[in-house]
């Protein structure tokens, strides 16, 4: 529809920026300090309108449904997004996704240094030039942030700017369909960010913080996220305030990274994440049936017992820290056995 119809799509665009910018026809200026007044606030909101409205229209570009493009016309809210990633003058921030850069200018008002990697070559070229004149910001073309050498790039990036800042801070507005695979990616890289700060699904915000036994949304991803990080529920985003509108609203959520050291114990990490994927298989099944392809019945049954659970338990009535006790439960069960094998 927006390809097919991207006149239509951007005079509508254009018509809802036009209800936003109380100073259409009028210069606005932008101050970006520190600290900000209303006034400022205001008048940052209609440049900021202004200038995603005319880049757009200035190359005839157009959202990209494959892509996930949907654009931010609501400068409040990513103010709201700046504040609730407590962006200081001075920090890092590793931004996927910059799109026309609205939510770049307010990180960058609020004193950041920001690299920005972008998928669609259009908004890598309206991004560069919207901020051409302003050293704090690098933008970059990567066809997929997914397979980006995260550590590389950042390492170099912050060498160049020689910042004593340790940690990186990740503030974005993700396209919806990769936000689960962004969060695995990113939440493990405790040494690297010190928390990760994301608009994505409302629906999928939901699932995510549910990490209570018996609940709906309680699921593998509860438990990677509870295990590498502490996420918070900030706010929630209406839908019409992206163009286009998304089928359904956004959230804005923070993950606090944990370092390593802040981890539970477990005997091996990946060896736990392998049991918690396998036992929710079959969310219905008992876990000495979805497990016995890594343990016999009767080891999974032993072990659910010797933790307090009943041997007939199925994933969902797990709690995150009996899903570490079973974990540790077993891999101490087979370490005996293999033991008493090679005294045998």
């Amino acid at each position: 529809m927006i390809r097919s119809h991207g006149a239509i799509a951007l005079a509508s665009f254009a018509s809802k920026c036009d209800e936003l910018v109380p100073c259409r026809g009028a210069k606005c200026s932008i101050s970006c300090g520190a600290t900000s007044s209303s006034s400022s606030s205001s008048s940052n909101s209609s440049e900021n309108y202004r200038r995603t409205l005319e880049a757009l229209k200035s190359k005839n570009r157009r959202p990209k449904r494959w892509l996930g493009q949907n654009y931010m016309v609501n400068s409040n809210i990513n103010d709201e997004i700046v504040r609730a990633a407590e962006i200081q003058p001075g920090d890092l921030v590793l931004e996927i996704g910059p799109g026309t850069g609205a939510l770049t200018d307010s990180l960058l008002c609020a004193g950041a240094y920001v690299i920005a990697v972008e998928k669609d070559p259009d908004m890598v070229s309206l991004v560069s030039e919207r901020f051409k004149d302003n050293p704090r910001v690098k933008v970059l073309f990567q066809d997929d942030i997914l397979k980006w050498h995260i550590r590389l790039h950042l390492s170099n990036w912050m060498e160049t700017i020689k910042s004593p800042s340790k940690l990186v801070k990740v503030v974005s507005n993700l396209p919806f369909n990769i936000t689960t695979d962004v969060v695995k990616k990113l939440l493990p890289m405790g040494d690297l960010f010190s928390n990760v700060v994301l608009l994505l699904q409302d629906e999928a915000a939901a699932r995510f913080i549910d990490d209570s036994p018996k609940g709906d949304e309680y699921r593998p991803i509860s438990i990677f996220i509870r295990f590498f990080s502490e996420m918070e529920y900030k706010f929630k985003v209406d839908r019409l305030n992206f163009f286009p509108p998304p089928p359904v609203n956004g959230a804005v959520v923070s993950f606090s990274l944990k370092d390593s050291s802040q981890y539970p114990e477990v005997k091996s990490v990946k060896r736990f994440f392998t049991l918690v994927n396998s036992a929710f298989t079959g969310k219905r099944k008992m876990l000495r049936t979805s497990l016995r392809h890594l343990y016999s019945s009767s080891e999974v049954e032993n072990a659910l017992c010797s933790i307090g659970v009943v041997e007939t338990a199925r994933p969902h009535q797990l709690s995150f820290s009996q899903f570490v006790n079973l974990h540790n439960t077993l891999a101490a069960q087979s370490v005996t056995e293999m033991d008493k094998m090679g005294n045998a």
